[in-house]
């Protein structure tokens, strides 16, 4: 495995594409609403793009098996675990949705986030799973610092998960991201600590569970070739971050003035 660490220059070209991916997702919060098309959403995200000067990795990709990825961005809805394609269907009231943003900037770094939303007023399982899923997030988050290891920041995310009665998916998992979108390490968010790449300062990095409210198998929807929903049909949620490996800790690059707030159990966004 060989993991591409950063210079100072890859990290200041890191924190704008974090700050600029967080952004995206900024702008669109406040037009989250019942009757809102994920079109739509789509769209303000690439007008904004173009405000920055960046542009979606997204649109276009296009890895080996897949078909060209239609779209600004991704959003998913209820039982979608990820890569939901936009389109002209209307946000309804109790939809939860994951809204999965990456940009490439002018100098071609990539910033990697997602957030939740609720539609309107949602069940108290919908607001659970979200809200848990967020707290699994920044769990594994606090895992990292030089000389853990990843399986450190799998079993933090899997323990707490599990031990609330939700399931990990095992299908999809962060990834090293820098100049390029997906690169190594696989973050996975299941494990055994002491397991695992071990971390190193300059090292950036994905972390995004995905947690249902059932069971954890998923399987592809439709024939779009990219939309992947839950086998049985429950709920699922996503948070997303970029973190950077630190020489005493983490540093969460995916933050902006807009973003939602920390768990109380989260002190800080860099340690």
């Amino acid at each position: 495995m060989s993991i591409t660490t950063k210079d100072a220059q890859g990290i200041a070209g890191m924190r704008e594409a974090g700050r600029l991916a967080s952004e995206v997702l900024d702008t669109i919060t406040p037009h989250i609403k019942p009757g809102m098309t994920t079109n739509d959403v789509d769209r303000l995200a690439a007008e904004c793009m173009a405000r920055q000067g960046t542009r979606s990795a997204t649109l276009g990709y296009q890895p080996p098996g897949y078909p060209p990825y239609p779209k600004s961005l991704c959003t998913s809805l209820n039982n979608v675990v990820c890569h939901g394609i936009p389109n002209d269907k209307p946000l309804k009231k109790g939809d939860i949705m994951n809204v999965d943003v990456t940009v490439i900037t002018q100098d071609g770094w990539y910033g990697d986030t997602s957030r939740m939303f609720l539609v309107g007023e949602c069940s108290i399982a919908a607001k659970r799973l979200v809200n848990l899923t967020y707290e699994a997030m920044w769990l594994g988050i606090q895992q990292v610092k030089p000389g853990a290891r990843l399986g450190d920041v799998g079993h933090a995310i899997q323990k707490f998960a599990e031990g609330h009665g939700l399931s990990v998916v095992r299908e999809f998992c962060g990834h090293g991201i820098g100049d390029k979108f997906h690169d190594e390490p696989q973050v996975l968010h299941y494990g055994r600590p002491g397991t695992g790449e071990e971390l190193v300062p300059g090292m950036t990095f994905t972390i995004e569970p995905m947690l249902n409210i059932g069971r954890r198998e998923v399987k592809e929807h439709g024939n779009d070739g990219w939309t992947i929903v839950t086998k049985d049909h429950s709920l699922s949620a996503q948070w997303e971050h970029t973190v950077l490996v630190t020489e005493t800790g983490f540093e969460v690059l995916t933050i902006s003035d807009g973003y939602p707030a920390l768990p109380a159990f989260v002190t800080a966004t860099t340690t």
